[in-house]
């Protein structure tokens, strides 16, 4: 029994089930949020929201394929609210909080023919003009 306490208690294993359940939570939702506003939007420009009463009957057996429709169009949807409200925000928020630094720099000007040369340079390398010392 304390073996399986322990299995319970570790880490990996509370944070695998606080994330299945707040994923379920959050599949929850964005069904929701496509089946309430978004296939209505959907409806209301093309005219049909529901291809589940489509199907074609072949040697008295019923092809439903209506209801592969509403299935692949709830999928995309889905996937596609999925991307533009929650990945490319977050990756916007990630990209954002990573901006580095800007390096020191290894290089200057040279204050006669503006060529790069190396910061702790006291003689241009392309017009031999002196340079004044590193600060």
């Amino acid at each position: 029994m304390r073996g399986f306490k322990a299995f319970l208690l570790r880490g990996n294993v509370v944070d695998l089930a606080i994330a299945v359940v707040i994923g379920v939570a959050f599949g929850v939702v964005i069904t929701a949020f496509v089946k309430d506003l978004v296939t209505p939007l959907i409806a209301a420009v093309g005219g049909k929201p529901d291809f589940s009463s489509l199907y074609f009957t072949i040697n008295k057996s019923r092809f439903l394929y209506g209801d592969f429709i509403d299935v692949l169009l709830a999928f995309v949807l889905i996937a596609a609210v999925i991307y533009f409200f929650v990945v490319v925000p977050y990756t916007a928020l990630v990209e954002r909080s990573r901006k580095e630094p800007p390096a020191d720099p290894t290089t200057k000007k040279c204050t006669e023919c503006l060529s790069e040369i190396p910061k702790d340079a006291r003689r241009c390398a392309f017009c031999a003009s002196p340079q004044t010392a590193p600060a």
